[in-house]
């Protein structure tokens, strides 16, 4: 009988396009699932057929590459709950009514200005069952109790489905929502919750309750806040309490991966497991027990710290790890690292769009795939050496594999990683080790101030350190351009240059060169088609009208409340400069009167100044203006009105009515977000 080996990495590549193919494209399950189980079928067959012959093997390979891919579109239409009719989008109406919810609290959420936030599931909307998911927030003026994971509430209040941005190149958040299978945002006050005495009590609420009384316990003995919620961050994954300035430093130190639990600290818990367990004996029996609990206790570790995206695929790559140590086998690591894809993205499919779940991978893969080359250009005489070269070689290939796709999501690249990560990595095992201890000690209620004392010095001095290198600002490049296109051309320029350097031959060179050239390429495509973008834009802002007129690359800045000193200061100026390689070349107050390209657009302020003899095409109102609309209407017939975000509520609702009663589109900034020629 003949077996055949695929690769592992080829096999969840196809299962991984299959879930970005479903993600793109808009089909029903029913063929998708015909398809598979005919693709099954055939591939049964097939590998009957190739225990007596070799004829059939490069088709049974292509179908299952084709299984591969049919499963993976298959796992991601299963689980968009959407699909089903008792998701509860599909029991809301058009109009903005008050609704009572019951919701099922998952997990708490980092809370904004004004609400303190969960994600929770909806089960019941009014009297009707549902499913699906929210973000529930309740005003903090009116909050008066914490609410635990799983615990059962009736609220009543809005639910308001997801949107689009208000301004251009703003970051989606309604799209971030809808990939974590989100797709509202309830709002409410605590006099309009009711905790009722149903309580889920699954493994999620069990892993609440732990890391709630080992925080409670910890603030019981008077440990710093500061200090504390880095602390939280770095041993149970929970970020929602830190400071977002804290969280900035760490950004532009290069070291935010730091706060989310990842490779390093699930790699120093199992080193610490693997230490408690050397009491046991080495038999047969002994070594399939020390596996077992091996991975119970990094699961559990898992799951109490949230089984965030980096938190599963570092327990479950280290999982493989413990396993493979258990059956004396070799470990590949890429076969580890494309197991573990696979089994997350089979059953949470949305990590895939996951920011952290991509960059923990594409690090953890260049580390291992780079790390010896740049290893190699330097064999250090001495283990102290050796030990801080490690750390910048590795540094080093993580930054290179993330750059690309770090600017591409956040326009910044701190170049002093490298100096950030020989500063504090070395002390991060002390803090680690001391902080699982710690942990421990209050999960059971004791005090040690000792230990309390030096661990909570620890981290002080590591937040010192890390404010002192983010505050070299200079040091932190801002504001990059980058498209999607020439991040994927960096990848493959990256990746030729890398595969020539570890084997240099003929071929290789000729495929970085071309890679070179598709690389100017895209650049030269993205720059030719910013120079030929012309448009013309009024932003969403607060008590604020801002109005933006681009030629290429060029914008000239129109607003009476933006001076050319401070318009960095607007974020959603900023991002749109940014994304789309721009510059701010002029500032000049707002008029009343523009012309762009074909179009006349009409500006009527609170002044109510206009003029009578110009028909315009737009007709934009700002800052609530006594006018009447239907008067202007007798001299000009717009094709369409544009509402500011600086008009009263009920100036607009009046101005809606007579735009219907005249047959003329409008578009509300509030609610609809920019608007845009």
């Amino acid at each position: 009988m003949k077996t055949f080996e695929f690769p592992l990495i080829k096999i969840t590549g196809c299962f991984v396009l299959g879930l970005l193919f479903a993600h793109s494209a808009s089909f029903s399950l029913a063929p998708v699932l015909l398809a598979l189980l005919l693709s099954l079928g055939s591939l049964s067959y097939l590998y009957f057929r190739t225990q007596n012959t070799l004829f059939q093997k490069p088709y049974f390979g292509i179908n299952v590459f084709v299984v591969s891919f049919l499963i993976g579109c298959f796992t991601l239409l299963i689980h968009q709950q959407t699909r089903y009719p008792n998701h509860y989008i599909h029991l809301l109406s058009s109009k903005k009514q008050a609704h009572t919810c019951e919701l099922v609290i998952n997990e708490k959420l980092k809370n904004s200005n004004n609400t303190i936030r969960y994600d929770a599931s909806i089960i019941r909307i009014d009297t009707r069952n549902c499913i699906g998911k929210t973000v529930l927030n309740i005003d903090k003026d009116s909050f008066k109790f914490p609410i635990k994971t799983g615990s059962h509430l009736l609220a009543k209040g809005y639910l308001f489905l997801t949107k689009k941005p208000n301004n251009p190149s703003q970051f989606d958040y309604g799209n971030y929502l809808k990939n974590k299978q989100i797709y509202s945002q309830f709002y409410c006050q605590s006099k309009n919750c009711i905790l009722t005495k149903k309580i889920d009590r699954d493994i999620f609420y069990f892993a609440d309750g732990i890391r709630t009384r080992i925080i409670q316990n910890l603030k019981k003995y008077k440990f710093n806040a500061p200090e504390l919620h880095v602390l939280v961050a770095l041993i149970l994954g929970q970020q929602q309490d830190i400071s977002p300035d804290l969280i900035k430093d760490y950004q532009y130190a290069g070291a935010v991966h730091i706060l989310s639990v990842s490779g390093l600290h699930v790699g120093f818990i199992l080193l610490f497991i693997t230490f408690l367990l050397k009491l046991f004996p080495n038999t047969k029996n002994a070594a399939l027990v020390k596996c077992i609990i091996t991975i119970l206790c990094l699961w559990g570790f898992g799951v109490l710290a949230g089984l965030a995206p980096s938190v599963l695929r570092s327990v479950a790559m280290f999982s493989f790890v413990a396993l493979g140590n258990f059956l004396k086998r070799s470990i590949n690591i890429y076969n580890t690292l494309a197991i573990s894809i696979f089994i997350i993205l089979l059953f949470q499919p949305a990590f895939l769009f996951d920011v952290g779940f991509q960059l923990s991978y594409i690090a953890l893969f260049f580390i291992v795939w780079l790390h010896p080359l740049i290893s190699s250009l330097w064999t250090p005489k001495n283990k102290i050496s050796k030990y801080f070269w490690d750390i910048v070689s590795v540094s080093f290939a993580a930054q290179i594999g993330t750059f690309p796709i770090s600017i591409y999501y956040f326009h910044q690249f701190p170049s002093l990683f490298f100096v950030t990560n020989l500063i504090v990595l070395p002390g991060m095992s002390f803090i680690l080790g001391l902080g699982v201890i710690v942990m421990l000690i209050a999960l059971c209620d004791s005090h040690y101030s000792f230990l309390y004392n030096t661990l909570e010095e620890s981290i002080y001095i590591l937040n010192k350190i890390i404010s002192w290198v983010a505050s070299l600002d200079s040091f932190v490049f801002k504001n990059i351009f980058c498209s999607i296109g020439m991040m994927l051309g960096t990848y493959l320029l990256i990746f030729s240059l890398i595969i020539w350097l570890k084997k240099p031959n003929y071929q290789k060179a000729i495929a970085f060169l071309i890679s070179l050239i598709v690389f100017q390429i895209i650049w030269i495509d993205s720059k030719v088609t910013s120079q030929k973008t012309n448009e013309f834009i009024v932003f969403s802002g607060k008590k604020k009208n801002i109005i933006s007129e681009r030629h290429g690359t060029n914008v000239v800045l129109h607003s009476n409340d933006v001076t050319p000193k401070n318009w960095k200061e607007e974020a959603a100026l900023q991002n749109y400069i940014t994304e789309n390689g721009c510059r701010i070349s002029k500032t000049s107050t707002l008029k009343n009167f523009y012309s762009f390209q074909t179009y006349k657009i009409m500006i009527i302020d609170k002044s109510g100044v206009y003029l009578k003899n110009i028909h315009p095409d737009i007709l934009i109102l700002i800052d609530a203006p006594k006018v009447n609309i239907e008067r202007l209407f007798r001299f000009w017939k717009p094709k369409m009105v544009v509402f500011g975000t600086t008009n009263f509520k009920s100036y607009v609702t009046q101005w809606k009515a007579t735009c219907s009663k005249e047959n003329i589109p409008f578009h509300d900034i509030s609610e609809m977000g920019y608007f845009k020629i």
